[in-house]
């Protein structure tokens, strides 16, 4: 049970260690499954704008979803390779999955949109009108 955070192993950089560290890096590559994605939410006057970074994801292998106020993003990537040699069989299978929400206050459910294009999902929620909004002047009886 050693080595459980990959942060760690870029510390320890003894000579015993590199070889080490040097084989599981080549033959076990991380991918951003290990790490997150990056994801970022701006907000304008009229919707809010997420932009989250998912390279090498098929667009069949994301799925976003709206409930409670709630934004989910999440993707399944399934890999599989399969090379065959005379007296070699060699087969590698690599699985992933990885899943993210945001509170979104105020969003029209029924108005989000998104958008895959060159490993960037942007998802715009615009947002209600709001017919009261929360500060007005109450008048003294």
């Amino acid at each position: 049970m050693f080595d459980l955070t990959p942060f760690r192993r870029r510390r320890d950089l003894t000579p015993a260690d590199f070889g080490r560290d040097f084989i599981r890096d080549f033959f076990y590559p991380e991918s951003w499954f290990d790490f997150g994605f990056k994801a970022d939410i701006k907000e304008n006057p009229t919707e809010y704008i997420v932009e989250a970074e998912l390279p090498g994801v098929n667009k069949e292998q994301i799925v976003v979803e709206f409930r409670d106020n709630t934004l989910t993003i999440s993707a399944e990537q399934n890999e599989e390779i399969n090379e065959e040699k005379p007296n070699y069989v060699r087969r590698e299978r690599r699985q992933g999955s990885i899943k993210r929400r945001f509170y979104v206050e105020n969003a029209n459910s029924e108005k989000i949109d998104a958008e895959y294009k060159d490993g960037l999902l942007t998802i715009t929620l615009p947002k209600l009108k709001e017919d009261n909004p929360d500060n007005y002047r109450i008048d003294i009886k």
